[in-house]
């Protein structure tokens, strides 16, 4: 039995969480707490040491990330909740970790928890925490986001990524540790990821970070060095040119 603790200072939030487990995954999951607060929150995990965590983002007396730094257990996995707030649904995202939009949506909420249900622990939790945290609070100047294979687990500064290459449903992220990460999300989703102030769609499949071009030629092609050119879209040709040599 998976034991879970739902922390949300919205009570009726609480108690739509609650009926939705209760309901759907009601021989798999066991409601062991509930907390309002950073302080109650805080304590409750210490003492509960779950399994799941489903977890407001912003409460009263802080934010969730106060608790996640306030704790050394983190052998859980962790769903947060928040309302439609960009800037916490990114740092979410770049954190690669789950989360569910207030107002909850029934299929929604049963489609994020199944994916946890079904996901192995990968002992990378607290990575994810620091990545998201860092972003969410805005602590830091050289960016971090969270990238996972069907393998592998890469931490990837955004200034070491040379372009994001769209083939389908799947995007090569192209990085100047001579690293090729192909990850299983359409480009538009690692666009939403990225600084849109140093990140440029310069091509319907080619993402590429300004900051590492050095050249545009008579061949229509943007080059970062011998071995990494990529092409420019020739509807945008002028917009993006004057956008990176300005």
């Amino acid at each position: 039995m998976i034991r879970a603790i739902l922390i949300d200072d919205e009570v009726y939030i609480r108690e739509i969480v609650r009926e939705q487990l209760v309901t759907n995954f009601n021989d798999t999951i066991e409601i062991v707490g509930e907390a309002g607060s950073v302080k109650d929150g805080v304590a409750l995990i210490k003492e509960q040491k779950p399994d799941l965590l489903f977890l407001d983002i912003q409460l009263k007396d802080g934010t969730s990330f106060d608790i996640l730094s306030q704790i050394d257990y983190k052998e859980f996995n962790l769903i947060f909740i928040t309302g439609f707030d960009d800037h916490a649904i990114k740092a979410i995202k770049v954190g690669a970790l789950d989360y569910i939009i207030k107002p909850i949506d029934t299929s929604e909420f049963n489609e994020a928890v199944v994916k946890v249900l079904h996901s192995n622990k990968d002992n990378f939790t607290e990575k994810s925490i620091e990545v998201s945290r860092e972003r969410f609070t805005n602590t830091i100047t050289k960016k971090r986001i969270i990238l996972k294979t069907l393998e592998n687990i890469f931490i990837v500064f955004e200034d070491d990524i040379y372009y994001c290459k769209s083939e389908g449903n799947y995007t090569t992220v192209y990085t100047n540790k001579n690293t090729k990460i192909v990850v299983s999300k359409p480009i538009k989703a690692i666009e939403e990821l990225l600084s849109n102030d140093v990140f440029i769609r310069c091509h319907k499949s080619y993402l590429i970070n300004k900051n590492h071009v050095i050249q545009y030629n008579k061949n229509g092609l943007l080059i970062i060095n011998e071995d990494h050119k990529v092409p420019v879209s020739s509807r945008r040709k002028d917009t993006i040119i004057q956008e990176i040599f300005k």
